[in-house]
């Protein structure tokens, strides 16, 4: 995501040549950087036509309305992050472990990679109400089905006698998928954390307290 001109944007005319899907990128990528910067409710579409290098009108002809573009942002961002993480998680012939840490590293690198994208989808896309807060929360219940999966799988595949239900699966993948999103966003704000650190960090803290529920050593509150 940039803000840069689009590529062959001089103006209405200096789009003409270009494809239509081509067109609507441009203006979605323009759109991502504006929601990011501004927030929904200060972007300006007079800011996103000048960013794409497209007239307003011409906007408003391919995206309709300033909430579609929104709604539409979010989903094409949400679906290249699940894009990402699906792609490293689902070769089952790997072991659990391995695959939550090439999801994490994948989940982490892709926020890091798209810092427009990773804040419309984690901060301004849940502060806006609906219809913009269900498609953010579409996006998070996928990826927790992952984590819930794989937490699973590392579960019955532990030796000994292992008592983990449903329920502790389910709230495991739903705390890990919650602490990922707010150490993706302090790792895109403070300089000089990398994803992989970041991914190590929670890869750390959620396996080893996994491990000990693996062996029956839970900690109860006295």
């Amino acid at each position: 995501m940039g803000t840069r001109r689009a590529q062959g944007g001089e103006g209405v005319a200096g789009t003409k040549r270009l494809p239509r899907a081509v067109r609507e990128r441009q203006m979605m990528d323009a759109a991502v950087a504006c929601f990011a910067r501004h927030g929904y409710q200060a972007a300006s579409m007079d800011e996103i036509a000048e960013l794409a290098g497209v007239s307003k009108p011409l906007v408003y002809l391919y995206l309709n309305s300033k909430e579609e573009l929104f709604t539409a942002c979010i989903r094409r961002e949400a679906q290249a992050l699940l894009a990402a993480v699906a792609e490293v998680v689902t070769d089952v012939s790997v072991p659990p472990d391995e695959r939550l840490w090439a999801g994490l590293r994948a989940f982490f690198g892709h926020a890091a990679d798209h810092p427009d994208a990773w804040a419309v989808l984690s901060r301004h896309a849940r502060t806006q109400g609906e219809p913009f807060a269900t498609e953010a929360a579409r996006m998070r219940e996928e990826i927790a089905d992952f984590v819930t999966g794989l937490i699973g799988e590392a579960a019955r595949s532990a030796h000994g006698p292992v008592v983990i239900g449903d329920r502790d699966v389910a709230a495991l993948a739903q705390a890990l998928v919650g602490s990922a999103e707010s150490l993706a966003t302090w790792a895109n704000e403070t300089p000089g954390v990398t994803a992989r650190e970041a991914a190590a960090t929670l890869m750390n803290f959620a396996w080893s307290g996994l491990g000990n529920l693996m062996k029956n050593e839970r900690w109860s509150p006295r």
